[in-house]
């Protein structure tokens, strides 16, 4: 075997959890993504789904993937740039910016495409790019794209903040980058403290919304909004794999930048555009979102619910979790094989949730992401935490 593919003999960790018998990936969906599904043959309560709203088992969006099948077909065959633009396209990203209060928005093939597409078309050769140790992984995939030097800060640590903004050479560009609501732990960033250092530095904010959309500010609207300050972020980044039930990502920015990443952003210019039963799909769920401005307030009202029904059993939660507003639970667990066998017992009770292990965190701090959608109701909600308060006790 050529040197190049000894990496993959020597990384033996998946084959080891297949042989223990608590290998937690890769576990096959027969069904539609809803509160109970049916995986491998059994019925499971659904906790690891980003599907916050629950729309997409929502019938009016359904019914506009399947329209927009028999109207446009199953592809647009090219990209944005030459072929593959649709009428879809442009409404989705006209009413994303009305939305989001931006001037213009621009969709590409997913959310991870996205960051990418943004971030290594912004940061050039003498900028800099500032993100939180716990950015999603795209970011950092985005720095080893972008020409420009990634410095990092400590988890919403606003003085290390400060401390890289500091260290920025004058006249260099800077982009601070942080998740609005970071995905395994459900805090939010301290956005007020981070737009007031990043202008005070001449620095610009963009914030990855991924899991604030639909979640939380004021009709769903994000972290932006929910702080107040969608003014001050220059650049508001999200997906449409969560909340918005369908596939692709998107920007949302003042019509300068808009107009660039159109034109530099090789993602964006390189990539197909996204099918039109999806375009439509997330078109219609940010239209039912709009008309039910309500939704984010109930996945609340569920998520609270879920939450003391998890301190009642005992079941710990990470640090801070117990005071957290958005729908993510992440259950701590500890060392690995401890993470390992608990989503082992969960599953085979009957729920389905998120194991994290290193490198996904820190060593020794394994746990179980679990996340509750608008649609779930409190039985569910009670059934799932008995399931796991009695594997905990095994």
């Amino acid at each position: 075997m050529t040197a190049l593919f000894h990496k993959c003999l020597q990384d033996t960790r998946a084959e080891a959890a297949r042989q223990a018998g608590v290998y937690p990936y890769f576990h096959c969906l027969e069904s539609r993504q809803d509160v109970e599904v049916v995986m491998e043959g059994r019925r499971r309560i659904m906790l690891g789904s980003n599907n916050y709203l629950g729309l997409t088992a929502c019938p009016e969006v359904v019914e506009a993937g399947r329209s927009a099948l028999g109207k446009y077909g199953t592809g647009c065959s090219g990209s944005r740039f030459l072929n593959g633009t649709l009428d879809l396209h442009l409404e989705l990203e006209a009413e994303l910016a009305d939305f989001l209060g931006k001037d213009e928005a621009l969709t590409f093939g997913t959310g991870f495409q996205t960051n990418l597409g943004v971030i290594s078309a912004l940061v050039g050769r003498r900028d800099y790019l500032i993100c939180d140790k716990e950015s999603h992984a795209s970011v950092y995939c985005a720095a080893q794209m972008c020409l420009g030097k990634l410095l990092r800060f400590r988890h919403n640590d606003m003085t290390h903040l400060e401390a890289q903004l500091k260290s920025v050479p004058d006249g260099c560009g800077a982009l601070v980058v942080v998740d609005g609501v970071f995905s395994l732990g459900g805090d939010l960033a301290d956005l007020p403290e981070i737009c007031r250092l990043a202008h005070a530095y001449g620095a610009a904010v963009m914030v990855d919304d991924a899991h604030g959309l639909g979640v939380i500010g004021p009709g769903g609207r994000g972290t932006a909004h929910h702080f107040g300050l969608a003014d001050e972020v220059d650049i508001l980044m999200g997906t449409f794999s969560k909340s918005l039930a369908s596939l692709g990502g998107y920007v949302a920015a003042n019509r300068t930048v808009i107009d660039f990443l159109r034109h530099a952003s090789a993602p964006f210019i390189f990539s197909a555009s996204i099918p039109p039963a999806s375009a439509a799909v997330a078109l219609a769920a940010l239209r039912h979102l709009r008309r039910h401005p309500e939704l984010p307030d109930h996945l609340r009202t569920i998520a609270d619910a879920a939450r003391a029904a998890f301190v009642r059993r005992g079941i710990p939660l990470k640090s801070g979790a117990e005071t957290n507003i958005t729908p993510i639970l992440p259950v701590f667990l500890g060392g690995t094989p401890a993470t390992l066998a608990v989503a082992q017992r969960v599953f085979e009770a009957g729920v389905f949730t998120n194991p994290f292990i290193p490198p996904g965190v820190q060593e020794g701090e394994g746990l179980l992401r679990t996340s509750f959608m608008a649609t779930h109701t409190p039985a569910l909600i009670d059934e799932a935490a008995e399931v796991l308060a009695e594997a905990l006790r095994c």
